[in-house]
């Protein structure tokens, strides 16, 4: 991560997030305990959803502690690698979709000066 884009995360500005807010960060942090637990998931597939999503909301914080807690809930480096892909063809897949927005914009734009 570049420092100059993204600053580190340090213990004291996650301090300063709680006493901004105390009671909304103690409401996320029993959200996110909540949603990574077990479940009809296991964590180790919630962490690879995880890493996937972090791709696509390109969030470089997000990326680097769930990569790191993935592999913790035993994901392989093969696993983390196929869940990227996964999040790189969906992210080109949305684009791909989309192209009916610009292909109807296009046709209506025909047959008004065509």
């Amino acid at each position: 991560m570049s420092e100059s884009v993204y600053p580190a995360s340090l213990p004291e500005i996650a301090e300063r997030r709680r006493a901004l807010a105390p009671d909304t960060e103690k409401a996320f942090q029993a959200f996110s305990r909540q949603v990574f637990a077990d479940g009809a998931l296991p964590g180790k597939v919630k962490q690879l959803i995880a890493v996937a999503v972090a791709h696509v909301t390109q969030c470089p914080y997000c990326i680097r502690g769930h990569t790191k807690s993935a592999v913790r809930h035993g994901a392989t480096p093969q696993e983390l690698m196929e869940a990227i892909w996964v999040a790189a063809e969906m992210r080109a897949g949305g684009a791909y979709a989309h192209s009916t927005v610009a292909l109807t914009a296009l046709a209506e734009t025909e047959h008004t000066h065509g």
